[in-house]
């Protein structure tokens, strides 16, 4: 089958863009040929026999989404027709799953999309993007999702349940593991204390001003390293200071996650609402104990033996979370192989056409 993925994809970073390319690697082990249209990007190539191409869409706040739906519309007929592509998969669902079940339909294709969390949880809540997410749900002929949570916001919106598959985020293992230990030079800490991690956007549905207050909370003497980038980052920078948090390291957005992941001594994610977060199984898979909120599919990878879950938006159970495991080396330890254990079971993205 030649497919085409569109969507985010590497060398862009994100949830999204891991999904799309494990699932690529997944397409071609089985014999497909697999066509990859993402947003521009400087070092954009083409990876492992995947041919990756890119629709113009200008870094403008508001507008890029509107730029990239217009021009990926015209590039994805193009590659449709030039490759005889079979079946268009769309990753999130505006703009990507617009585009592609309005191509499908145009060139008569069959189309798939998946949903990854937001686009459901956050985008279906306005009125008019829910009557469009609607449409492309009823257009597509399969409806990936990565969660039962997801799943069941699908089948609200009165969605065939016939068509709709759960298709959970997977990890690449031999990338993520327990083995690199040591934490990029370019971070700077003191390397004498444990390190709490967080990866993510700073959104505020990350919740890392939760974080942040726990972090005052803590009885621990523990560093804080904050991997991520967005519209709150100066917000949230600006916190620490002016409540005088100790030990909190702001690195920005990184590529090379994978090097600092097992580097941490436990994972944090205290978000307010998740699809089905890829960083808590990068984290597993590097060997890290997990704090996080109990809110959308979090609770279909996490359990008890590999982390603690509590409340969203309480700084107190967080700390309280991150201090017991901090404190207690054996169920530091202990929680780490079976988080890691547990990981090995998300190494292959499912595919269901």
């Amino acid at each position: 089958m030649r497919v085409c993925l569109l969507g985010q994809y590497p060398p862009h970073i994100g949830g999204v863009s891991s999904h799309t390319y494990l699932l690529s690697r997944e397409l071609v082990k089985r014999g497909d040929e697999v066509y990859v249209l993402t947003y521009p990007h400087p070092d954009v190539k083409d990876i492992g026999g995947v041919k990756v191409e890119t629709a113009f869409a200008p870094n403008i706040k508001g507008l890029r989404g509107l730029f990239f739906f217009i021009s990926s519309f015209f590039k994805l007929i193009s590659m449709v027709r030039r490759f005889n592509i079979e079946l268009i998969h769309a990753h999130f669902l505006l703009p990507p799953g617009l585009i592609g079940v309005c191509v499908g339909s145009l060139l008569g294709k069959k189309t798939a999309v998946t949903a990854h969390g937001s686009d459901l949880m956050i985008q279906a809540k306005n009125p008019v993007l829910r009557s469009m997410i609607k449409f492309v749900l009823k257009k597509a002929d399969y409806v990936l999702v990565v969660n039962q949570t997801l799943k069941d916001k699908v089948l609200e919106l009165g969605i065939n349940q016939e068509k709709v598959y759960i298709t959970p985020n997977a990890v690449d293992v031999e990338k993520f593991n327990p083995k690199k230990k040591e934490l990029p030079s370019d971070i700077k800490i003191s390397h004498e204390k444990p390190v709490i991690l967080f990866v993510g956007n700073l959104v505020y549905q990350k919740g890392v001003k939760y974080l942040l207050e726990a972090k005052k909370l803590m009885k621990t003497d523990a560093e804080l390293v904050i991997v991520g980038d967005g519209p709150l980052r100066p917000e949230l920078e600006l916190k620490v200071p002016d409540e005088k948090i100790q030990d909190v390291v702001f690195t920005g957005a990184r590529r090379d996650v994978d090097n600092i992941m097992p580097s941490g001594t436990v994972f944090v994610l205290p978000s307010i609402s998740e699809g089905f977060p890829i960083t808590i199984l990068e984290a597993m898979a590097s060997g890290l104990p997990v704090v996080a909120t109990n809110v959308g599919g979090i609770s279909e990878v996490m359990n008890e033996q590999v982390g603690i879950m509590v409340n969203p938006s309480s700084p107190t159970e967080l700390a309280s979370a991150l201090d017991k495991i901090l404190e207690n080396k054996a169920l530091r330890n202990g929680m780490g192989v079976a988080a890691r254990e547990q990981a090995l079971g998300y190494s292959k993205v499912q595919i269901p056409y």
